[in-house]
């Protein structure tokens, strides 16, 4: 069994990669060679924590399988510890046996900003320069580095309630990202200024109402909406989804039963479900059409699935073997 930290992680997989076998993943998915069971959640009430727990298989030629556990203990802050620790435990497919264990906090903001790599490679016009990233928590960093893997972005402005945190946020990524990817990261003095000259926006939030304003979205504008992932959310603006000339989510089923921003307008007729295109993964497979006019207004919607967790896992796995990373342990 191989143990696998952040760093680890880092030394042998990158975003490119991610975005990648993302794709593979969702793709398994629409086809339906993927079991993903629903998550099973156990409240621990004495210590005001719960655990979750997220299985999932994905068959084919390089099968995958795993469970992620994430806890959600918000009196950890108080002890210097996470408040959401995460741990992915892979098994080897063929034998059930544990073959890794593998930061689950990394594994999911790595496989989550390719997931919107992955839309935005799909989906954005491929001469897109200007981007706004909305949200500077724990997930920013690699949505950012998605868009930048994906497109030749030469701005990107940065926008969070808290003016200061995003100030930061746009210096420590010039810093990390500015020379690499030739891009000029600001923080969005004028939101709605951003907005109006992005090709792209990406909002990672879970605001319980729009980060921003659909009279301000240009024609021929991509945005994903990467945070909200609750009923009670609404980061996309309800016009926006009626806008929208092509609307796709990773997973149909996972959006329509989890993504306020999603249901609100279908619930209250601002559009009919045929309005939803479908999956990210019925686009890959050729199912559906994507984007085919410079002008058009697309959407994408996650809530995230374990499909994407067990494969990224099994390929971090395998490129961790080959480098021979990590620290081996006999059980």
């Amino acid at each position: 069994m191989r143990v696998l930290t952040k760093k680890d992680v880092q030394a042998v997989y990158s975003m490119k990669d991610a975005i990648a076998d993302d794709k593979i993943a969702l793709a398994a998915y629409s086809k339906g060679d993927a079991t993903v069971p629903l998550r099973t959640n156990i409240d621990v009430k004495p210590d005001n924590g719960q655990s979750l727990y997220m299985p999932g298989y994905a068959a084919g030629k390089e099968p995958a399988l795993g469970v992620k556990i994430v806890s959600v203990y918000p009196n950890n802050i108080d002890k210097g510890l996470p408040s959401v620790p995460a741990t992915m435990v892979s098994l080897n497919p063929k034998t059930g046996i544990v073959s890794a264990i593998i930061d689950g906090t990394y594994l999911t903001q790595l496989r989550t900003g390719a997931l919107q790599g992955a839309a935005t490679d799909l989906m954005a016009n491929p001469d897109a320069k200007v981007a706004t990233l909305i949200g500077t928590g724990g997930q920013a960093p690699t949505q950012l580095e998605a868009m930048l893997n994906v497109r030749q972005l030469t701005r990107v402005y940065v926008s969070d309630i808290d003016k200061d945190r995003a100030a930061k946020f746009a210096q420590d990524m010039t810093g990390r990202f500015g020379k690499q990817f030739k891009v000029e990261i600001l923080p969005a003095v004028d939101l709605q200024k951003a907005i109006r000259a992005s090709d792209i926006i990406t909002s990672v939030t879970t605001s319980k109402q729009a980060t921003f304003d659909a009279a301000d979205v240009k024609p021929g504008a991509h945005i994903n909406g990467i945070g909200a992932y609750t009923p009670q959310m609404h980061e996309i603006p309800a016009e926006l989804v009626k806008q929208a000339d092509i609307v796709i989510f990773d997973t149909m089923d996972g959006v329509l039963a989890e993504a306020g921003d999603m249901i609100s307008p279908l619930k209250n007729g601002l559009v009919s479900k045929d309005q939803y295109s479908g999956e990210l993964g019925q686009l890959i497979n050729g199912d559906i059409k994507g984007r085919d006019s410079h002008d058009q207004i697309t959407l994408f919607k996650a809530v995230g699935t374990a499909v994407l967790d067990v494969v990224v896992a099994e390929k971090i796995l395998q490129a961790a073997a080959k480098a021979d990373k990590g620290t081996t342990i006999d059980l």
